[in-house]
């Protein structure tokens, strides 16, 4: 498309005025290492950085120029730290102001703003772009940049004003570490959500040319035209799952990022003491994501100690929408595995997770853990009797090993039972004989209702029930893509079941509106998909075992249920009722109570369910002939 460069992402106008700024910061820092050292109480702090309070360690920088030290007060810090500072500051609105100022900023309607380059993490194609003045004050001008970076600076300097002095420093993860320490808390790389680097590089080439000449350090930082790589040849540099590094091939990156992340666990462990502690905070949940950061931390000789769920991730972030991005942060506590531990087997490692994981769900749900977090938070505790093992192995099967990816499909579908039993009023009750997709209808329900759901939790639910996804926008006609049901314009639509095909009546006016806004997608984005209303699903053979005798899904039942119920015709629902054996079905009379509870107060729906409870109550079938419903003026 003519992008190959960076200047191409910008207007002339844009680069001379972002040029223009680079040319200045540079003379800020040059006119700074002239001047004498700024004395206490004259001014010149509120002059040249007013962040910098008297008597606080100096933030970014500044930090690193003072450690090992004493840390300077303000009248003696010398100018080559307050020069470092003010341009670190500074080039920081500068790397704001290049967002807001690209050729593909695009406008926000709703908001009435400019929006930034960056709106999700990928450089967008648009048809049409926003320029902003790069001198107003306002969004994405220079002293509203410069403005936020300055409340980012007193907070932060508030926030660690009693804080030692931190040593910073830009290596790689696969490095010796040094130590011994007490705690290596990390927050690694997120498997295939994001390729940073290349994201990196559309501020890389604006900052390298702002801090050129500020510190040898610096220099040493920026040497490189682009940000760091992943070198084959070296074995190291940026580790994430990205094969379009290695030829398209998905295994070798896969294999790459696995092995990459168990050296760098590797070095934490020779890093840390015999009793210290590693803490991975981790927020995907792609279950090949946990399977490979697992796999990681068992190779590399950790035990996964505990697991807290903690919401450290904004809702209104750019990847909360329609992405895979968690609402909260898995913390994980690992411990060195002694030397001395053996292999375990599969039976005992399996019951040993039942009996560790059982207590921390209740804790969770008590703690009002829902969704995808709840599936992930779980995890942590299972993993101690999985990690506490180099290896398990499968006692009915000599020679085979389970693997890190079937021993997390036992979590999950341990935690979607406890889930679907608190659902249908079981707490104490087994839930296996209950279908997967009537298993995932309860889970996505629950969390998302009928709204547009973000694609990646659905997929995970799926997963956890065993459903392969493409099954329930296909063969199992659960869910509509891009947050879209199919149209219902009104027409009867034919109905495979029992008794023949019955056509479906009239929408009642809610549900023609709820109809309606399913079929528009209800503003729901491409990264979307919701569940389709019952009168929605229309495919021949909905509620009947399928062609290899298999029975069907208990909510396509409730669902054929409602379609024929809503023709009014009593004698047909018996004969399906019968059918299908779901007069004296507790677990299908759970389901239906469930689907009630979960069903909008006052909606058709809601009645409709109250009403076939209580004709599965009364036990009642109806006479010989045809009988007709009486719904009043509704059908």
């Amino acid at each position: 498309y003519g992008f190959d460069t960076w200047r191409s992402l910008f207007t002339d106008r844009q680069l001379l005025a972002l040029g223009a700024f680079v040319r200045e910061i540079r003379r800020c820092a040059e006119d700074l290492s002239r001047r004498p050292a700024p004395a206490t109480g004259d001014g010149a702090g509120e002059r040249v950085g007013a962040p910098l309070n008297a008597g606080a360690a100096a933030p970014g920088p500044v930090a690193g120029a003072a450690a090992g030290g004493e840390t300077p007060s303000a009248g003696s810090r010398p100018p080559d730290v307050w020069r470092e500072a003010l341009a670190a500051y500074l080039t920081c609105a500068v790397s704001k102001l290049a967002d807001y100022g690209s050729a593909i900023c695009s406008w926000h309607n709703s908001g009435e703003k400019l929006r930034n380059t960056f709106a999700r993490f990928a450089l967008p194609m648009v048809w049409d772009y926003c320029e902003v003045n790069p001198l107003a004050e306002t969004t994405g001008g220079f002293p509203a940049a410069v403005e936020w970076v300055a409340r980012v600076v007193e907070h932060l300097e508030v926030a660690a004003a009693d804080a030692p002095v931190p040593v910073v420093a830009r290596r790689s993860a696969a490095a010796p570490a040094g130590g011994p320490f007490d705690l290596i808390c990390t927050d690694p790389p997120y498997y295939d959500a994001i390729p940073y680097s290349d994201l990196m590089d559309f501020f890389h080439v604006w900052l390298r040319r702002a801090l050129r000449g500020v510190s040898p350090a610096v220099d040493a930082a920026f040497a490189d035209p682009r940000g760091p790589k992943w070198d084959a040849a070296a074995g190291d540099g940026e580790l994430i799952d990205d094969a379009a590094r290695f030829g398209g091939d998905r295994a070798a990156s896969k294999r790459n990022y696995e092995e990459g992340m168990a050296r760098a666990f590797v070095r934490f462990r020779d890093a840390l003491r015999d009793d210290g502690r590693l803490v991975l905070v981790f927020a995907n949940k792609s279950p090949d994501a946990w399977e490979t950061l697992v796999s990681a931390l068992v190779r590399s000789g950790f035990v996964v100690t505990g697991s807290w769920p903690i919401r450290t991730e904004m809702e209104t972030r750019q990847r909360s929408f329609a992405s895979a991005a968690l609402s909260a942060s898995i913390w994980l506590v690992c411990r060195k595995r002694p030397a001395a531990a053996r292999q375990g087997w599969d039976g005992k490692v399996l019951a040993a997770m039942e009996a560790s994981i059982t207590a921390r769900l209740r804790d969770f749900w008590d703690a009002g853990i829902r969704g995808p977090d709840f599936v992930w938070a779980a995890t942590g505790p299972a993993l101690e009797a999985f990690s506490r093992h180099p290896v398990v192995k499968k006692a009915d099967a000599p020679g085979e090993r389970l693997t890190v990816a079937e021993f997390l499909r036992r979590v999950r579908r341990m935690v979607v039972g406890f889930v679907v039993s608190r659902l249908l009023d079981q707490r104490d009750g087994a839930t296996a004989d209950l279908d997967d997709p009537t298993t995932y209808y309860l889970l996505h329900r629950a969390d998302f209702g009928l709204a547009p759901a973000p694609a990646g939790a659905c997929i995970l639910y799926a997963l956890s029930c065993n459903v392969p996804d493409a099954d329930l926008t296909g063969r199992l006609d659960l869910l509509a893509r891009g947050g879209r049901a199919a149209p219902d314009d009104g027409a009867d639509a034919d109905v495979d079941d029992a008794a023949g095909d019955a056509g479906h009546p009239p929408a009642a006016p809610e549900d023609a509106a709820a109809d309606a806004a399913g079929a528009r997608g209800g503003g729901a984005s491409g990264g979307e998909v919701r569940l389709k209303p019952w009168r929605l699903r229309r495919a021949r053979g909905l509620g009947e075992p399928a062609a290899d005798g298999t029975p069907p899904p208990l909510v396509d039942c409730l669902h054929k249920l409602m379609q024929l119920w809503k023709t009014g015709e009593l004698r047909r629902v018996d004969a399906y009722l019968e059918a299908r054996g779901l007069r004296r079905h507790e677990l299908f009379a759970r389901v239906t109570q469930a689907i009630v509870e979960l069903a909008d107060r006052g909606s058709d729906e809601r009645a409709l369910l109250e009403s076939i409870q209580n004709h599965l109550r009364s036990g009642a079938a109806a006479p010989a002939g045809t009988m007709r419903l009486d719904f009043g003026g509704e059908s």
